[in-house]
């Protein structure tokens, strides 16, 4: 981890009423402005192991979330979760 920037400011992808140490996301901007500038992204369950990329390709991946490029990862996945949700309860 040592070329990570000890002064990074860590920004935390939770919903604004979670509670709990998570496991959260975060997510921390290196210094510049272009699209090679660093970006940070680590798990609070594993601080250490941090994932490193660039603007760019940041800026790409949020542009895909937001057009929905990736909703077939998370298909069924409210439902699963929900143990009231038709389909998942103790006699499924």
């Amino acid at each position: 981890m040592s070329d990570i920037p000890p002064d990074l400011t860590w920004e935390r992808a939770a919903p604004p009423d979670a509670t709990g140490p998570g496991p959260w996301i975060e997510i921390a901007f290196g210094e510049g402005d272009d699209g090679e500038a660093p970006v940070y992204i680590r798990e609070t369950s594993d601080p250490d192991n941090v994932v490193t990329t660039n603007r760019r390709k940041w800026d790409a991946f949020v542009l895909g979330v937001q057009a929905g490029e990736f909703d077939h990862f998370v298909e069924g996945v409210e439902e699963a979760a929900d143990p009231t949700a038709p389909g998942n309860g103790p006699h499924a």
